[in-house]
């Protein structure tokens, strides 16, 4: 088991698909706050006085992190915080689906309402954090600038 979790090339794509994901994330929101605050608000979970500066603060921590982790700079960091924000938006996810709130998960855009979107996203974000664990466990540090941990 540690010799696929220590895998140079499997720990190298989980940067590089985890990483990208987040960089891809970070586009509308960064174009778009206004949208992505509307995205937030969906999901009634944080005060109405947080929201737009959650919205400004998310989506460059987002990109901040998502380059760190592909470019290997700062790995642990950027691993927990890929990790700590996954996490969140799984609990964010389960929330608004155990409150029957209908909605997109505004990932990559920002949406009201879809169907059945919020348990996919729900499951795909569980699968970030299959790679995320591995990225976490990994002792590989092959193709990484390295910075300080």
């Amino acid at each position: 088991m540690r010799r696929i979790i220590d895998n140079d090339l499997l720990t190298f794509v989980s940067r590089l698909i985890i990483g990208g994901i987040f960089i891809y994330a970070s586009f509308y929101k960064i174009v778009e706050p206004g949208t992505f605050a509307r995205s937030i608000w969906y999901y009634h979970m944080v005060p109405g006085s947080l929201i737009n500066l959650m919205a400004l603060i998310l989506p460059w921590l987002e990109l901040v992190t998502g380059l760190a982790l592909v470019l290997g700079v700062y790995y642990r960091g950027s691993v927990l915080l890929t990790g700590v924000m996954t996490v969140i938006f799984i609990v964010a996810l389960s929330t608004a689906i155990a409150k029957g709130i209908d909605i997109d998960c505004g990932c990559f855009k920002a949406s009201k309402s879809a169907s059945g979107s919020a348990w996919s996203s729900l499951i795909f974000d569980i699968g970030m954090i299959v790679l995320i664990l591995q990225l976490w466990f990994s002792r590989s540090r092959k193709w990484m600038i390295r910075g300080s941990d």
